[in-house]
């Protein structure tokens, strides 16, 4: 019996959990974001099930940004991010890939764009791949990033954040979006945080602090799951 590819169709995000863009003060959202509204059309077979094999072609294993060799440990706060890819009915997905990326301790990135006078890590780089788990369990072991300011006329700063981007099982499932960490003053002033309407959903860009109980006197562990659609999704960011 054949199946149709409707059937198999993702719900829609429901309101709120998209940012509302352009964010005022931030230039990138000015420039990125498109002028016309989106233009809906159906959805194919390609977009449910394409690209495959992506763990083949996306090399996976950086988990650990904190050494980046023997005896080189990166400067800042070590801590373990650990949480789960799920799927719109809460059931975790096997095999995605999850890249990480983020600032070093001094809220530096580690690119030829970002110029600002905060030090390098010669020990960090800040970015790393894995492959989910049978039960769409990921982790990476890294430091605490730090803040850093936006460089516009009306200053404002960034809060500590980690950049994750999931390729899921097809091309409706891929996400990018940030991590917050609990507490910090300055997300409640983050114009991109901010910028995500429903507060639930704001909520489940914040991570989890874990007990020390549970991970030890060596780092502090953060869990943070990722839901790729539905009614609890992850907002992208």
């Amino acid at each position: 019996m054949s199946l149709r590819v409707d059937q198999f169709s993702p719900r829609p995000w429901p309101p709120g959990i998209e940012p509302v863009v352009p964010i005022e003060g931030y230039p990138n959202t000015w420039t990125h974001t498109p002028k016309q509204p989106p233009h809906r059309r159906p959805i194919t077979r390609t977009d449910l099930t394409a690209p495959m094999h992506l763990a083949g072609k996306l090399p996976c294993g950086d988990d650990n940004l904190a050494m980046l060799a023997p005896d080189r440990i990166a400067q800042g706060q070590l801590i373990h991010i650990a949480g789960r890819v799920l799927d719109e009915e809460g059931r975790g997905i096997a095999g995605a890939v999850v890249e990480l990326w983020q600032a070093n301790a001094a809220g530096r990135y580690f690119h030829p764009i970002d110029q600002r006078a905060a030090p390098l890590d010669p020990n960090f780089v800040g970015n790393g791949r894995v492959r989910t788990k049978q039960d769409g369990t990921y982790a990476f072991f890294t430091i605490r990033p730090g803040a850093y300011p936006v460089p516009v006329k009306d200053i404002w700063w960034r809060p500590p954040h980690v950049h994750f981007g999931v390729h899921g099982p097809a091309t409706l499932s891929r996400l990018v979006t940030q991590m917050y960490f609990p507490g910090d003053p300055l997300n409640d002033l983050d114009r991109i945080l901010q910028s995500v309407p429903d507060a639930g959903a704001r909520d489940r860009l914040i991570a989890r602090p874990l007990h020390p109980a549970e991970v030890g006197d060596q780092h502090l562990g953060y869990r943070f799951d990722i839901v790729l659609r539905g009614r609890n999704a992850t907002p992208p960011a």
